[in-house]
C-alpha cells in the first residue's frame, strides 16, 4: 500500500520554511565568503533579519501534523532549521565584540554541520539540490534531475559524502565526495582538498562540493595529524598519508591520473605547495588560496619542481593573515621558477574560503 499524501498543512509548511532556510543559507555563505573582522558589523546587519523570517515558518512546520512515514523529513529539517538560527545569533553576538574576532569563526564553523545535516534531503527536495550546486548550475534542469535519479537509484554503488575515521574528534582521517550520476567505470578528476589551521577534512568537504557535484569531480577531504599541517618544521608526518589516502581512493575509483588536484586553505595552502612540489606525490596540478610559500621552497633549488607545473594561486587584497605583498612575492618565484601559473588577486577576498573561485578552477584543472 501506497503511503498516504501529506496532509495540505505539512505543504504549506513546507513551502513556508524551504525558501527562507535556503535563503539564510545562502546569506550565511555570502558572509563566510567576506567575512572581514573590520567589516564584522555590516555582516552581522545583513544576517541578522533572517532570524525572524525563518523563525515564524519554523515553528509552522513544527505544529503541524506530519505522519509517520515523513517524521525523518520533519526531524531533519528541524534540526537544520535550528542549528541555521543558532549560527545566525552567535555570529551577531560575535559581531557585538570587535574585538575579539575568533567568535566571528566559532560561528561560521558550524555551517558545515548545517550542510552536512541538510545534504540528505537533496534527492527530496529539488530545491535543496539545486542549493548544492554553484550558482551557474542551478538553473540546469536536465543536471538536477540526473542528480536525483542517481541518487535514487538502487544499486551498491558507494556514492555520495563518506567517511574513513574522520569523526569530528579525530585526526588523520578523510572525507570523500563521490558525484552520485558516476556510472562505475569513467574516470573522474580528483581534488584533494586541504584545511587550514586547527581544521577539518569533514569540514572544508563542503566548500568544495557543490562545484564538485556539478563537474562530476571527486573530493578528497584530509584531516591533518596534528592541529595543522607538516609545515613547523620537524618531521612530515602527512605526505607519506595523503598519499595513501589517494591510493586507497584510486583502488576503489577510477581516478582520472592526469587531473589530480592538490588544494589548500590558509596553513592547507602552504601546505599544497609545499607537499605537491615533493618528489613522488600524484598531484598534477595545485591550487593554493591564501597561503605562503614555506621558506623551504625558497632555499637554492627549492622551487625547481615547479617547472611547467600547472599552479592556480588565489590571494585576498584584505587578507590580514598573510599580506597580499606574500602572495606577490610568491607569483614572483613561481614564475621565476617556470611555473605555468594563474595568478588570482581578489580585491573584496579576506582571509576567508574562496567559494565563488572553485568552479573556475575545477574548469581549470578539467580542461588540462
Amino acid at each position: 500500500m501506497s503511503a498516504a499524501p501529506p496532509s495540505p498543512a505539512v505543504v504549506d509548511a513546507l513551502e513556508g520554511l524551504l525558501p527562507p532556510l535556503l535563503q539564510t543559507l545562502e546569506r550565511v555563505g555570502w558572509v563566510q565568503r567576506h567575512l572581514h573582522p573590520p567589516l564584522a558589523g555590516r555582516l552581522a546587519e545583513a544576517l541578522a533579519p533572517s532570524t525572524p523570517a525563518l523563525a515564524g515558518p519554523l515553528r509552522a512546520l513544527e505544529g503541524a501534523a506530519w505522519p509517520d512515514e515523513l517524521h525523518f523529513v520533519r526531524d531533519r529539517l528541524v534540526d537544520v532549521a535550528r542549528q541555521t538560527l543558532e549560527l545566525v545569533s552567535a555570529f551577531v553576538d560575535a559581531a557585538l565584540r570587535p574585538g575579539e574576532p575568533i567568535g566571528l569563526f566559532r560561528a561560521l564553523r558550524r555551517f558545515a554541520r548545517v550542510q552536512e545535516a541538510l545534504y540528505p534531503l537533496a534527492p527530496v527536495f529539488e530545491p535543496v539540490s539545486r542549493w548544492f550546486l554553484d550558482p551557474a548550475r542551478r538553473a540546469d534542469d536536465a543536471l538536477v534531475a540526473r542528480l536525483r535519479a542517481a541518487a535514487l537509484r538502487d544499486d551498491d554503488a558507494r556514492v555520495g559524502v563518506l567517511h574513513a575515521a574522520n569523526e569530528r574528534d579525530a585526526r588523520g582521517g578523510f572525507s570523500l565526495y563521490v558525484p552520485e550520476p558516476w556510472d562505475g567505470q569513467a574516470p573522474m578528476p580528483l581534488v584533494v582538498a586541504l584545511h587550514g589551521g586547527h581544521g577539518h577534512g569533514r569540514d572544508f568537504l563542503w566548500s568544495w562540493l557543490p562545484a564538485a557535484r556539478a563537474r562530476g569531480a571527486l573530493v578528497l577531504a584530509p584531516t591533518s595529524r596534528e592541529r595543522t599541517w607538516s609545515i613547523m618544521g620537524g618531521e612530515d608526518v602527512d605526505a607519506d598519508a595523503l598519499g595513501e589516502m589517494v591510493a586507497s581512493v584510486a583502488a576503489r575509483y577510477p581516478v582520472d591520473r592526469a587531473r589530480v588536484l592538490l588544494t589548500g586553505m590558509s596553513d592547507g595552502a602552504t601546505y599544497a605547495l609545499l607537499c605537491g612540489l615533493r618528489e613522488g606525490m600524484p598531484f598534477t596540478h595545485l591550487a593554493p588560496a591564501c597561503g605562503v610559500l614555506h621558506p623551504r621552497l625558497l632555499a637554492d633549488g627549492g622551487l625547481a619542481p615547479a617547472r611547467g607545473r600547472p599552479i592556480y594561486l588565489v590571494h585576498g587584497a584584505l587578507d590580514w593573515m598573510f599580506p597580499v605583498a606574500t602572495a606577490r612575492r610568491a607569483r614572483e618565484a613561481l614564475e621565476g621558477a617556470g611555473a605555468r601559473l594563474v595568478y588570482r588577486e581578489l580585491e573584496d577576498l579576506s582571509h576567508t574560503y574562496p567559494r565563488d573561485e572553485y568552479p573556475r578552477i575545477l574548469d581549470w584543472l578539467m580542461d588540462g
